[in-house]
């Protein structure tokens, strides 16, 4: 009998909090409808292009016929990606989608935060903002028309750098994007001319939200420009720093389809095949689209368990996380 009368208050408790808590809810819905009504077009966007075509999954798991369709196509279990790595190429198209990943992650971070650190040391605000505009044109451009330019300047005799070479007295007709040591010096610093700029705005907008009484009070101190980005800013970015490392983790296994299409030569074959562009062939050039969804999923799911690791060893030891 009295377990009955104490659980019976406590039931109580928690249905005054639920009730509570809906109208807390209702009422920050009214206040901010206007916010609320510009997520939506947001969410809805997410909704029909990211979530609903998540149940295309299962073709990863199905030999998918026309006549069936998706859900009536046999299944096959885990035939396809047994079948991926059992191939003789696996092993190469996953090392090299690893090391242009580890490329673009890694040692091109870097470079938009030092590109940041210019911007904020530059006083003059039109001068700021033209070469900021300067820097975020590149990003506009499309792929295409950027390996355009950089097939144009690698031209052999006509291109700019065997002109110079020539000039210089050497031989001006080498073909570089035929050559496999010139392949990933051409990837990188053409993705770095591409995306430094827009990939510094993050950076530059963390580094304005810095209290800008540090900057005065390590001034009296006497520091200088070096020790006050060393010492204040720097660590004042650092989450910043950390957050956008770990959502770029997510793409590990993902090196950009685009570029890499676009600089692949018969003479570079054996560095610029991808999982990106070994997808795109054999899910749909040779129609076998439960291979090409096996592998992108497989793709998503070792993204999302890095993001998920690197995420909980962020928020232990640096008190940083995206959750």
């Amino acid at each position: 009998m009295d377990l009955k009368l104490s659980a019976a208050p406590a039931r109580g408790r928690k249905t005054g909090e639920s009730t509570e808590g809906r109208h807390r809810l209702r009422n920050r819905l009214i206040r901010h409808y206007q916010l609320y009504l510009m997520l939506l077009p947001c969410i809805v966007f997410f909704i029909i292009f990211s979530y609903i075509p998540m149940g295309g999954l299962i073709l990863a798991f199905k030999d998918y016929q026309f006549n069936q369709g998706i859900f009536g196509s046999p299944w096959v279990g885990l035939t396809y990606f047994e079948m991926f790595f059992q191939d003789p190429l696996s092993l190469q198209i996953i090392k090299n989608t690893l090391i242009i990943s580890a490329m673009k992650v890694f040692l091109a971070m870097p470079f938009p935060i030092l590109l940041a650190l210019m911007f904020h040391e530059i006083k003059r605000k039109k001068m700021q903002s033209l070469f900021q505009g300067i820097a975020y044109l590149p990003h506009f451009l499309s792929w295409v028309i950027v390996i355009g330019l950089v097939q144009r300047v690698l031209a052999p005799d006509t291109g700019l750098v065997n002109q110079v070479i020539a000039w210089l007295g050497g031989d001006g007709s080498t073909f570089f994007l035929m050559e496999e040591r010139a392949f990933y010096p051409v990837l990188f610093w053409s993705y770095i001319w591409k995306d430094i700029g827009w990939s510094s705005i993050i950076y530059f907008a963390a580094i304005v939200g810095i209290n800008p009484a540090l900057y005065e009070a390590a001034k009296i101190d006497g520091a200088g420009r070096l020790q006050n980005i060393w010492h204040i800013t720097l660590p004042g970015i650092r989450p910043t720093i950390l957050i956008v490392f770990i959502l770029s983790l997510g793409n590990i296994l993902s090196a950009g389809f685009d570029q890499v299409y676009l600089l692949k030569t018969p003479g570079n074959m054996n560095l610029s095949e991808i999982l990106d562009t070994y997808i795109i062939y054999m899910g749909l050039e040779s129609g076998q689209f439960g291979f090409g969804t096996a592998l992108g999923m497989m793709q998503g799911v070792i993204g999302l368990i890095l993001v998920l690791t690197v995420n909980w060893i962020s928020r232990k030891w640096f008190e940083t996380s995206i959750w």
